[in-house]
């Protein structure tokens, strides 16, 4: 063969291999799955050292696949430093005017709260009901109003109002925002109560199961605790039974003061001084730990688009070992989020398999400390390797249930940007179907690792697979059988051409946002994007 027709055989078949739809892999998920939730694994808890091998394989696929590293120093690793804690029981004891202190009961009236900012917490302040707790412009509320809390502790009930938009309610509800709120003005300390709804989805009971869990929050370069309104200190969550004596000779009674909590239309909730004061004596143990996020990125191709960057992202963690369910310890996190991981490996893969550069950057990052209170995401998002402003969108695979045969999706978020008419167009050529968030009163928006990129003005989605052909039946088993249990693990049903079905679908919307001209930009008037300040909100 002359050298001539050599050359025209070999543009061929680069056209031909470049033609051909990547594949993803079913066996391909299959490994990734079978290697990150086996139980020598043990669950991946942040800072084990079964995580730091998970994170050394991650990193390894990235190697393997062609991307850069993108962590610290060089490496596809990005320390970050951790401050654990763990509450003790403590005692709390409630004291009318004149009267004698009375303790509530641990386990029966209240769960402590904890903090890794004291060892020890000792409170002797007046109570006051603020409601729920909730500053929100929007939707004129401001329960702080008229209150005086400077010094003392604040009872606010969980959750946010019923007639607030599901996502939204669902921010106001986050404890931490609610922390901010008191701890700006002046409160010395924090407790919610319980109220039906939160009864009912959440029963106060099961709290006891996981109370002295070890907790995490990130450390900064000062060695202070990522802690945001940590001066109003989180007492205590308290049950009905509980509230049941916070409320005694109070000016309105709990029944009022529920009824009003549970009300789908506005009402003006009762704010008061309670005629009590709490004395409270807690104790946290504290310590330090590190753990790593893990990230490696496609440089972009286009000489402008490329110093913007698309994240696509998923919690690498797990909950490692703990109490013995039917004779297991070892929460292995199949699917959650072991599924996630290897679907945005096989994105990374077929980045590869194509071989034509996206003209944006493309990161993949594999966060730690999600089952902490999405840790390892906030790190990053606030102390990112590459600019911040360069972050232009964020898609997040978190618990994708690939136990059936799907056929359609959900992406959290998607009506809030133009992010929305990538996963449509994505999701079309596939033959799926996007479908709205089924049950929005759930607030899934903001309780994965993408929200902490929105909280720093980022456009995201977060994508499972949707509830159709089966999937609202194949969530629900899950959810009630073995979301955050030991049984969530190979031995279960997994469908791994699924997997492959779902990555194929995460690469096609991958690929627009990396590759479309125009960044990707939230809705004009955006709850969210107007919140955090991002672009195209305003």
């Amino acid at each position: 063969m002359n050298r001539m027709m050599a050359a025209t055989v070999a543009l061929a078949i680069g056209a031909s291999a470049q033609a051909e739809p990547y594949k993803p892999s079913a066996d391909a998920i299959r490994a990734h799955i079978s290697f990150l939730a086996a139980d020598a694994m043990r669950g991946r808890e942040a800072g084990s050292p079964e995580y730091d091998i998970a994170a050394a394989y991650v990193a390894s696929r990235f190697i393997d696949y062609g991307l850069k590293p993108a962590g610290d120093a060089g490496s596809y690793l990005q320390k970050v430093a951790m401050t654990t804690y763990v509450p003790s029981e403590g005692r709390i004891a409630l004291a009318p005017r004149g009267g004698a202190a009375q303790p509530l009961l641990f386990g029966e009236d209240y769960i402590p709260g904890g903090t890794p900012l004291a060892a020890d917490v000792t409170l002797d302040a007046p109570l006051v009901f603020a409601g729920f707790g909730v500053v929100a412009p929007g939707y004129k509320q401001n329960d702080y109003e008229g209150l005086d809390v400077k010094g003392k502790i604040v009872v606010v009930l969980a959750g946010a109002p019923k007639w607030f938009q599901g996502e939204e309610r669902a921010h106001y509800g986050n404890g931490t925002t609610k922390r901010v709120a008191a701890a700006a003005r002046g409160a010395a300390g924090i407790i919610t109560l319980y109220t039906p709804t939160r009864q009912s989805v959440s029963p106060f009971e099961r709290l006891k199961l996981n109370w002295d869990e070890t907790a995490m929050v990130w450390t900064d370069a000062a060695g202070k605790p990522s802690f945001p309104g940590g001066s109003a200190v989180p007492i205590a969550t308290i049950g009905l039974a509980g509230g049941a004596k916070l409320f005694a000779g109070a000016p309105t009674s709990l029944d009022a003061v529920m009824a009003a909590a549970e009300s789908a239309t506005p009402v003006t909730m009762p704010r008061f001084a309670l005629p009590l004061r709490a004395s409270v004596d807690l104790q946290n143990r504290i310590g330090t730990g590190s753990s790593s996020n893990v990230a490696g990125i496609i440089e972009g191709s286009d000489p402008e688009l490329k110093q913007e960057v698309v994240v696509l992202s998923g919690h690498l963690d797990h909950e490692g070992v703990g109490a013995a369910q039917d004779g297991d310890t070892i929460y292995n996190g199949a699917m959650d989020n072991a599924s996630g991981i290897a679907t945005m490996l096989e994105v990374a893969h077929a980045f590869k398999h194509d071989g034509i550069r996206p003209k944006r950057t493309v990161m993949f990052l594999a966060v730690t400390a999600e089952e902490k209170g999405l840790v390892g995401a906030d790190y990053f998002a606030q102390n990112p390797t590459v600019p911040k402003a360069s972050i232009v969108a964020n898609v997040n695979l978190d618990m994708p249930i690939l136990s059936y045969d799907f056929t359609d999706i959900v992406a959290f978020g998607a009506d809030r940007s133009t992010i929305g008419g990538a996963v449509q167009r994505a999701a079309a050529t596939l033959g799926l179907a996007v479908t709205p968030d089924p049950d929005p009163d759930q607030g899934i928006f903001t309780r994965s690792d993408h929200y902490r990129f929105v909280q720093q003005g980022v456009p995201a989605v977060f994508l499972k697979t949707g509830p159709a052909n089966g999937g609202a039946a194949a969530d629900k088993l899950f959810r009630s059988t073995r979301y955050h249990r030991p049984n969530d693990d190979l031995t279960q049903t997994i469908d791994y051409a699924a997997g492959a079905r779902f990555a194929a679908v995460n690469y096609a919307i991958a690929r627009e946002l990396a590759d479309t001209p125009a960044r990707p930009r939230w809705n004009k008037g955006d709850f969210f994007g107007t919140l955090f300040n991002g672009v195209g909100a305003r």
